[in-house]
């Protein structure tokens, strides 16, 4: 049969185990920034996973010592310019979390490097999530002046709880693989050195395990996510609304200019 894997451009696949599906995050000189090809892959990855019989545990990891360095700069700009594209990246955003929260097959997170975006959104959501000590987990929204949308509303809080969450979403604190391990943020922290070895073991520990048992379990604890369903929308819904603003257009001109923004400081909200 023709590999359903075969079409994608910024996502790469290995077997490095019998039943181990590993996807790798590939934007050359980029850090693997989500571009418009990599933001729809990251999508639909997760429906093709579901539906192969040969995966029984899956790893998400970047490529060159990077996990994901977030939004791809040329898309949020035709973001703001373009309401199809805007529109059309806001279903992808939404579709990203539920077919995560959905896919049934467990999923180990690697996460080395800058841990921000789309990248993170699967890092974050994955069912056991790994951290090089020295991984620098960032939730970049609020620096670029939109709100903090992604899978930020619908599982930080769950993870490190209300006062961290609001602290590292507001602020854009990065936090280190360390640092997340001890708040909650992520399931373990190890050494650079061991962090993809240590993924694989894992995922093979999960693939060995009795498939419904591990799939049933992860469904009935994802409730606590799809309960949260509201709060996602809105965050979403919030987020885009702000691509339309002119925090935003700051936003992206400091990225750019590798400035601090200087958001205005009257505002009618």
């Amino acid at each position: 049969m023709t590999d359903s894997y075969d079409s994608y451009q910024r996502l790469q696949f290995d077997w490095p185990s019998d039943g181990v599906l590993r996807v790798t995050m590939v934007n050359p000189g980029r850090l693997n920034s989500a571009d418009h090809v990599m933001h729809g892959e990251l999508v639909r990855v997760w429906r093709d996973i579901d539906a192969d019989p040969r995966v029984r545990a899956a790893i998400i990891r970047g490529s060159e010592g990077a996990f994901s360095s977030g939004g791809d700069l040329d898309l949020v700009r035709e973001m703001t310019q373009d309401f199809d594209v805007l529109t059309r990246v806001w279903k992808e955003a939404r579709d990203l979390v539920y077919n995560l929260v959905n896919c049934s097959k467990p999923l180990v997170s690697a996460m080395d490097g800058p841990a921000v975006g789309a990248g993170l959104v699967a890092g974050l959501l994955a069912d056991v999530s790994i951290a090089a000590r020295d991984a620098r987990i960032i939730d970049g929204h609020t620096r670029l002046g939109v709100a903090a949308g992604d899978h930020a509303a619908i599982v930080w809080p769950l993870l490190c709880g209300m006062a961290k969450a609001k602290y590292y979403l507001m602020l854009c604190e990065p936090v280190s693989g360390e640092e997340a391990e001890r708040i909650g943020l992520v399931s373990l922290c190890v050494d650079a050195g061991e962090l993809h070895d240590k993924s694989l073991d894992v995922a093979r520990r999960l693939a060995a395990g009795s498939p419904s048992a591990l799939r049933w379990t992860k469904y009935a604890l994802n409730n606590w996510l799809r309960m949260a369903g509201p709060t996602f929308d809105t965050s979403l819904a919030l987020e885009f609304l702000g691509f339309k603003g002119p925090d935003v257009q700051e936003g992206l001109a400091s990225l750019r200019e590798k400035r601090r923004p200087d958001f205005g400081k009257d505002s009618p909200l």
